[in-house]
């Protein structure tokens, strides 16, 4: 363990020198000492019985096509919590984080997305990074270094405003020479060609791990559609090293997620099922599934560099298998020393609309 990073249940009791901050919109910069202070913002006309000091500002507005800087902070430290309740569409919401004064993030993705809500719709989701809770509070405790400097940035790609209000809990602590920068990078095939794979990752180049998927899968055939293998290619792999058997499987389920002949939503530490869609018999005709499966104890180490792909494989007669077509959206997180590839350009807002 190192100062201020690290801790769990075991190292609570030890003493650190390390400094704790808190971003949010009644401390724009998180300084000591400053938070509260607000004379204006969203919560001014409520509280104008009240006065300074009685929650003035707690949320701001983002106009369509804004982009509002959620944090700025000089380093060196680490994120280690995230809280916020976005209103707006999620999937045209962008969250980006940028370490040291890099030029291109190393986090690019939609929020719903990022936090296992991909269709834009709540559902309960409860592991150790990433916790969903009522009505539609977004949790992330990835942790996060940076040496030098943070950024994050929330840009609202949709055609109407939206109001977010959020809390960026830090440290301002030294990070060590190998700890290394997260990542998260957004994917989507719509639809998947017939027998193509989805690449959920390509391009990623140096010394890191891979920590976490997660998909918002809509299926778009009937029957079982979760047949497909995820491979994961290591060093200059031409055959993968590592190569499932299954995409339930993978998500640590089996036999099609079924128990008594209907799909059994989970959600644990490290995997689960925890999103099920279903048809509602007139204008919402397809089933969408979302799953997440965390690296956390098994994180998957690279020396050279990445590649992640997943089938999409169903059943036809005969007992053969079908390569199937269907939305696929993913979210892949890891942690490498910079500079990162080059990330595919994330589509516009038709790109990302959930149809």
């Amino acid at each position: 363990m190192f100062d201020g990073l690290n801790m769990s249940l075991g190292s609570l009791s030890l003493l650190s020198r390390a400094q704790t901050r808190s971003i949010s919109p009644e401390n724009f910069d998180g300084a000591k000492g400053a938070g509260g202070m607000a004379t204006d913002g969203t919560g001014a006309e409520c509280a104008r019985d009240l006065g300074r000091g009685w929650k003035i500002s707690p949320s701001v507005r983002i106009e369509a096509g804004q982009t509002f800087e959620l944090a700025n902070i000089a380093g060196p430290g680490a994120i280690q919590q995230i809280w916020m309740t976005p209103t707006g569409v999620w999937r045209q919401t962008v969250l980006r984080f940028y370490w040291d004064g890099e030029q291109t993030p190393s986090v690019e993705c939609p929020v719903g997305d990022f936090f296992g809500m991909g269709w834009g719709e709540y559902a309960p989701l409860n592991s150790l990074p990433v916790c969903v809770n009522p009505g539609s509070a977004f949790n992330c405790y990835w942790e996060m270094p940076f040496r030098k400097h943070c950024r994050i940035t929330v840009e609202n790609l949709a055609a109407e405003s939206m109001v977010l209000y959020y809390q960026v809990n830090y440290t301002l602590t030294e990070v060590p020479n190998d700890a290394a920068y997260f990542h998260a990078q957004w994917r989507r095939s719509n639809p998947l060609k017939a027998g193509e794979v989805h690449t959920l990752l390509d391009g990623v180049q140096g010394l890191g791990h891979y920590v976490g998927t997660y998909l918002a899968w809509q299926v778009n055939n009937t029957g079982w559609w979760g047949e497909g293998e995820i491979k994961f290619y290591l060093d200059g792999d031409e055959w993968p090293t590592i190569c499932g058997t299954g995409t339930e499987d993978y998500f640590c389920g089996s036999y099609n997620f079924d128990r008594d002949g209907q799909y059994a939503v989970f959600s644990t530490a490290y995997a689960g099922l925890h999103q099920v869609i279903k048809p509602d018999g007139a204008y919402r005709s397809q089933q969408r599934f979302g799953m997440y499966r965390w690296h956390i104890m098994d994180p998957v180490r690279f020396r050279q560099d990445l590649r992640v792909t997943i089938q999409a494989l169903g059943w036809r007669s005969g007992g053969r298998y079908l390569p199937l077509q269907e939305d696929i959206a993913s979210t892949s997180f890891w942690y490498q020393r910079e500079p990162h590839g080059e990330y595919p350009a994330l589509p516009g807002r038709d790109g990302l609309e959930i149809v």
